[in-house]
């Protein structure tokens, strides 16, 4: 997992050559860390994919860029692009499938 913040986030995610899974998250949401493990293993299955992390609380101006009201949030980006995106814990199926 990469954790990425306003910072780094133009390197990490948008100029990456891998598809990028972005979480948007926060240490005290209780679906986000039920979310943290199937995110391994999602990660374990598809090491094409680069899985980055936004703590909402450290970095509100990103999670703003990306009109983050709820989360947790993926986003997958390719090429710079936001080209699929979903709300809440999602199974991890429904999480390969979005890639």
């Amino acid at each position: 997992m990469n954790y990425v913040n306003s910072a780094n986030f133009e390197t990490e995610v948008l100029k990456s050559e891998q598809t990028v899974l972005l979480d948007f998250y926060a240490d005290w949401c209780g679906p986000c860390q039920m979310l943290s493990p199937i995110l391994e293993e999602v990660a374990a299955l598809r090491p094409d994919v680069k899985i980055c992390k936004v703590d909402v609380d450290k970095d509100p101006a990103l999670a703003m860029q990306f009109g983050i009201n709820s989360i947790p949030a993926l986003f997958v980006i390719k090429g710079g692009q936001v080209t699929n995106q979903s709300l809440g814990l999602r199974a991890k199926q429904d999480i390969l499938n979005m890639l």
